[in-house]
Parts: C-alpha cells; structure tokens; sequence
C-alpha cells in the first residue's frame, strides 16, 4: 500500500537541474576545442591535418551520448525508479560512448596527453589486451554486484565515482581495439576480433544472474515508486534483456565491421599484386616478341638440311685439282 500510494503522487517527468554533469561535460568540449586549435597549430607540423571533421563528430557525438544518460530524464529514471534505465546507462557508458571517443581524438593528441612518462607506461601497462580484458570483465562483475549497487544508488557522491570507474575500464578496454600508435598497445584484424568476441562472453554472467533470478536482487529497486506499473522482478529481467540483446548487438556489430573492412585490404591488395604481376607478364611478353625478331637476321641464320645435288653443285664448281688437267 505504501508502495502505491508513492506511484500515485511521484510526477517521474518532474524536471530536476544537474549541475554538475552540465559542468563536467560543458568542460570536455571546451578542452577539446581549446587542443585542436591551440595545442595543434603548436606540435602537428605544418601541412600535416591537425584533426578531422570525422573525428570532430566523433567526439561531439561521444560527449551527447554521456551527457544525455547523465543528466534528465535518464539520470532520474535510473536512480529513482527503473534498474533497466541504469542498466541502459552502463550500456552507452561501456559500449557506446568510449569508442566513439577514442575515435575523436588525433594520434598527436593521444601523446600529447600521454606525455609524462608515469602516463606512458600506465598506458602501456593497463591497456595491453590481456589485463585490459581482465580490468573490464572485473569492473562489470562488481559493479553489479547487489551489494554495490544497493549502496551507490544511497549515496549520489558514491555512484559518480563507481560510473566513473566503469567509464575508465571501458576506455582501458577499447583502447587496444582503436589505437593506431605503434609506442601503445595494439590489435590487428583478427586480434580485434578474438579480443572483442571475449568481451561479450563473462558479461552474460550478470545477465543470466538477473534473468532467471525469482526474487529481487537489487533491493533499493524493491522500495522505489513505481510509476509506470509492472514490478521489480520485471524491471530487472528488462534490464538483462537490454544489457544481452544491446551488448551482443553492438560488438558483434563492431566485430562485423572489423572483418569486412579486413576482408576488403586483403581483396584490394590480391587485386593488386594481381595486376602487378599481369603487367610483368605483359611487358615480358612484348619484350620477348620483339627480341628475336630484331636479331634474328644477325644471330641466326637459316639453317637447311644437305642433300645430294647440293654435294654434286659443289665439286662441280670446285677447281680441278693440279696435275690432273
């Protein structure tokens, strides 16, 4: 009763300001205004692009997709009412939004950030495949572990740092799948593959976890108004739904890409050395064709077989010996 009469008088459209995300994503733009018109001009040579308008939208998008799971009406869905809305939270925090980060950002930036030589060598530490996959696959472990969720979802200064935390891991993690500088860790074609298949496998541990639960796991989302209806148990059975179809779906999808794209290098440079060598074989061709036809006259003269009458010709035409006249 308690429960329903809370689900009657919440307004969940009830508009709330967010400062602080406000800030925290007003200040990345900026940053990142103030590196590709300041910093650039300074360390890119001359000539050579300081960014593109593809990593420019990259970026921006990166920044939206956050900034839209952060502030309203998502933030206080996730917070107040709805586990499957915080569950769609950490998918755009884990999936979607680093990407297309990293994607933003230039090579000479990425150093230029990773200059200081503790930096360097965190980077090359905490982003090889290996520990990267363990640090993210641990984080998504805990970070839906009742007992964690139950207390950042008390303490709003707590759950900015746990979301903090899985946003890091998930950058740690992607970035061996995107980084193209040869100092940092990185993957090739079929390392991308394997690496981001693994990926998609120990999430469905949480995922099993709350689909065939029968009770509530989650027990802060069993005291929480429910304003659209249905029941916790529903909530968090939507929330393994959105985390298994949306997962499987964006890394497979990404998976997808990688091979076709790898498929298309190797196709281009079959067809490639294909042309090479048919232009090879053509000019030997040309080449041998007018070699003896040019020499021919010189080096080889007509070769006829002997006979008889030619014998006969011959000692006819000699003179006659001396003393035999």
């Amino acid at each position: 009763m308690h429960l329903l009469a809370a689900a009657t008088t919440v307004d969940p459209w009830k508009w709330h300001a967010h400062p602080d995300v406000w800030a925290v994503f007003t200040t990345s733009l900026i940053l990142y205004w103030y590196a590709v018109t300041r910093i650039g001009p300074r360390v890119v040579p001359k000539g050579e692009t300081i960014v593109t308008r593809r990593q420019v939208v990259w970026f921006c998008s990166g920044v939206a997709a956050l900034w839209i799971v952060s502030d309203w009406p998502i933030h206080d869905f996730a917070e107040q009412y709805l586990y499957s809305v915080h569950m769609f939270q950490h998918l755009v925090m884990m999936l979607v939004a680093p990407p297309m980060l990293l994607l933003g950002v230039p090579g000479w930036l990425t150093r230029w950030i990773l200059r200081p030589h503790a930096l360097a060598s965190a980077a090359r530490a905490l982003c090889r495949p290996v520990v990267a996959a363990l640090l993210f696959n641990a984080t998504v472990a805990i970070q839906h572990s009742p007992q964690l969720v139950n207390t950042v979802l008390e303490h709003h200064p707590l759950h900015f740092l746990a979301h903090l935390w899985l946003f890091s891991a998930a950058m740690i993690m992607w970035f061996p799948v995107l980084n193209k500088l040869p100092e940092f860790p990185q993957l090739g074609p079929a390392g991308k593959m394997i690496y981001l298949f693994m990926q998609s496998i120990i999430p469905n541990v949480p995922v099993a976890f709350l689909a065939f639960a029968t009770g509530v796991v989650y027990k802060f989302y069993a005291t929480v108004p429910r304003p659209f209806g249905g029941n916790a148990v529903l909530d968090q059975q939507t929330a393994a739904a959105i985390m298994k179809v949306g997962g499987t779906f964006i890394i497979w999808g990404i998976i997808v890409v990688v091979f076709f794209r790898w498929y298309g290098e190797w196709d281009r440079g079959e067809k490639g050395d294909a042309a090479t060598r048919r232009r090879a074989e053509m000019a030997a061709s040309a080449a041998g064709v007018r070699r003896p036809a040019a020499t021919a006259a010189v080096q080889s003269p007509a070769v006829s077989t002997l006979t008889w009458a030619d014998v006969e010709r011959e000692l006819a035409a000699s003179p006659p010996a001396p003393g035999n006249t």
